[in-house]
């Protein structure tokens, strides 16, 4: 850094978010505190005026300005009501992608700036490196709690302006680090994420939004073995919330390989479900942080969070599709979920399974 720059600090009131704050600190930064406000339906208990407590005892231990960014809207809009909308067009949506894409690093990003900062930071476990020198997104130190399959909506534009503080530390570190600056969070339980989920399910959540209707699960040979809560609310290879009929398989555990949603049907196997290998996946909404991708481009990919990743190659490839086929079998995947795209520890971008 040349010359001192101001940072705002998205503060959650968790133990990441404040050692960014505190190391930011103590490199120099001018540091602002920042807690990100966001929509939570009415009849659900949220713990937002706590968690802004907390955030703010942060900052005054810190001595650090502090601010709130009101980003209900873009939350409801891009982030709640993408949720409930994907779910009753029967895909798969991450949340999570959507919140950090509009109101992480749109909203709060477009806030910070306003206001005068040079750059923001979250506590996200992700790292920002030089490649071929370029910003670029790379997984966190901590492969346990890398949070870079979250941040592959990010541009280049962004990562110029975004810092992650903690993404080159374990957590554990993390914590003695909070502690030993006397912070209130450092045993402080970690977020349990999309607030307006808060401590219930997704099928209860949904149905609030839509009507689920009880149905049947099948075997694979078309009997009916059990019941599920509405097929709406399963993903293929999900093996729990739905009940399987006493038999003498019952202890065996029973996998989702597939749905049929106008007959509101289930289907389940013992055999976990796979993608084969040489399996084509498109993908739309596409994201690409790297620019020299192109087709023939090996690449490792995630479908899932904490997925180990598995190798593919790029067939086709345009300014917001992309089209793969797998080098190797894997766990399925479905559309709406998020595909990443690596090349060892950097994240390359993503898009969304059609």
């Amino acid at each position: 850094m040349t010359q001192r720059e101001t940072v705002f600090v998205g503060l959650s009131g968790g133990v990441d978010s404040s050692v960014a704050a505190l190391r930011l600190q103590q490199t120099g930064y001018d540091v602002v505190g920042v807690f990100i406000k966001v929509w939570h339906p009415d009849w659900l208990q949220c713990n937002w005026e706590l968690e802004r407590l907390d955030a703010m005892r942060v900052a005054a231990r810190l001595k650090i300005p502090f601010l709130t960014c009101d980003a209900e809207s873009a939350y409801k809009d891009d982030v709640a009501e993408y949720f409930i909308s994907e779910y009753k067009a029967g895909r798969t949506p991450n949340p999570d992608v959507m919140c950090n894409k509009y109101v992480k690093f749109g909203r709060f990003l477009e806030f910070a700036m306003a206001h005068g900062a040079d750059r923001i930071a979250t506590g996200h476990y992700a790292q920002v490196l030089t490649h071929s020198d370029q910003p670029a997104l790379y997984r966190g130190l901590d492969t346990n709690k890398d949070q870079s399959y979250f941040l592959w909506t990010l541009t280049p534009a962004q990562l110029e302006r975004v810092l992650f503080p903690v993404g080159n530390t374990p957590k554990s570190d993390i914590r003695n680090e909070a502690e030993r600056a006397g912070l209130l969070t450092a045993e402080k339980p970690d977020s349990q994420g999309i607030c307006f989920l808060g401590h219930i399910d997704i099928p209860e959540f949904l149905a609030h939004y839509t009507h689920l209707v009880p149905g049947d699960v099948l075997d694979d040979t078309g009997a009916i073995i059990g019941s599920h809560i509405g097929a709406l609310v399963y993903t293929t290879g999900q093996r729990h919330g739905f009940t399987i009929t006493p038999t003498a398989t019952e202890t065996l555990p029973h996998y989702v390989v597939d749905r049929d949603l106008h007959a509101n049907t289930i289907t389940v196997s013992t055999s976990r479900p796979h993608a084969p290998k040489n399996e084509s996946i498109t993908l739309g909404s596409v994201n690409l942080i790297a620019p020299d991708l192109k087709e023939g481009t090996d690449v490792s990919i995630q479908t899932r969070y904490r997925q180990p990743p598995t190798a593919a190659v790029i067939n086709a490839i345009d300014s917001d599709t992309v089209t793969l086929s797998r080098r190797e079998a894997s766990e399925p995947a479905s559309p709406g979920q998020s595909c990443v795209l690596y090349e060892g520890d950097r994240c390359l971008g993503g898009g969304i399974i059609r």
